[in-house]
Order: structure tokens, then sequence, then C-alpha cells
């Protein structure tokens, strides 16, 4: 199911081209997002792996995802080339204070709005009724660039944690 149809992704990357989403325990706010742009302009500009530039983009999705992609076709990202970019996030992490290593909460479309849950709390928002089996959840899991066109935002029971949670819930939930 793809929903993902107003994600603005560059032309002329690989289908293949790796991709790493950083959640925001929140929002960012308007001074924030433009100065995380410019960040991450700058970064991507000047990315390299072993002295070869990498093609890559990144920007922010939803006001609270930072999405990095990396076209592997000319150069491969390397571990020292990763590095980097994890050091880019953790500049816009401290200038912001938008937290974007925070893998406990779950993040939902719900009512046009991300909504965030936590995985300990998802057995209790299945149960009420605030989560849904048809919930789009944003899977962050996704590793590629057609991944993230494709799977990225999807109903929850057809994602990693559907399986479980679903079961363990009530069956009304699993709708």
């Amino acid at each position: 199911m793809n929903t993902t149809e107003n994600l603005s992704l560059p032309a002329g990357f690989d289908p293949a081209s790796r991709v790493w989403i950083y959640q925001g325990h929140r929002a960012f706010s308007a001074d924030e997002a433009a100065e995380a742009r410019q960040l991450l302009a700058s970064f991507t500009d000047g990315w390299n792996s072993h002295g070869h530039p990498v093609k890559g983009f990144a920007d922010i999705y939803y006001n609270q995802f930072v999405v990095l992609l990396a076209d592997e076709t000319q150069a491969g990202v390397s571990g020292c080339s990763t590095d980097s970019s994890v050091q880019v996030i953790r500049q816009i992490q401290q200038q912001s204070g938008v937290r974007l290593f925070d893998r406990l909460n779950l993040a939902f479309l719900l009512d046009g709005h991300v909504r965030l849950v936590a995985l300990a709390k998802l057995t209790a928002a299945l149960q009420s009724g605030a989560v849904t089996g048809g919930s789009l959840y944003f899977n962050n899991t996704v590793q590629t660039k057609e991944e993230l066109e494709t799977a990225w935002l999807i109903p929850m029971k057809d994602s990693w944690l559907g399986p479980k949670y679903l079961r363990d819930s009530n069956p009304v939930a699993a709708k």
C-alpha cells in the first residue's frame, strides 16, 4: 500500500539507494526545520566515502522524520561515511532539542497527524481503540528508496508489529 504519494524524493536515485530514518520525539518548529535542512544540505553536498563523493539526499518529512538517502551505484557508503552521517544527525538533535535516537516510540498517522505511542503502551492503545490494525504506521525499518516509497507508511497489521500485538489485543483492534 503506497500512502506516501506526496513524498517528494529526488529523481535519478536508484531504487536500491540506502535509507536511514530518524524519528523525532516531537515535531520540529519551523526555525528548527529550516536550520536542520541547511545542515543536511551542507552534509549531503560534501558527503564522501574513502575520497569518493556519495550521491546523497536528506530532508524532513511530516515535520518529524529526518530521512537520509545514499545512492551507492557510484560509491558505496562505508563505516566512516555512515559515522559522519550520524554526527550530523547528532548535531541536529543537539541544536534543535528534538530527540532523534529514541527507538521506543512508534509513530502512527492518525487523523492526518503524527502520533507517537510508546512501545510499552501499544497493547493498551489497541485495546482502547486509539490504534487499530488499520492505523497507518511509519515503518522506519525500510532500507531502500523503493521500500520508502512503497512500504514506509503502511497499515499496522501489515508491519512487523501486527502478528504479535494484534494477537495479544482484542479482535476489534485487528480491523
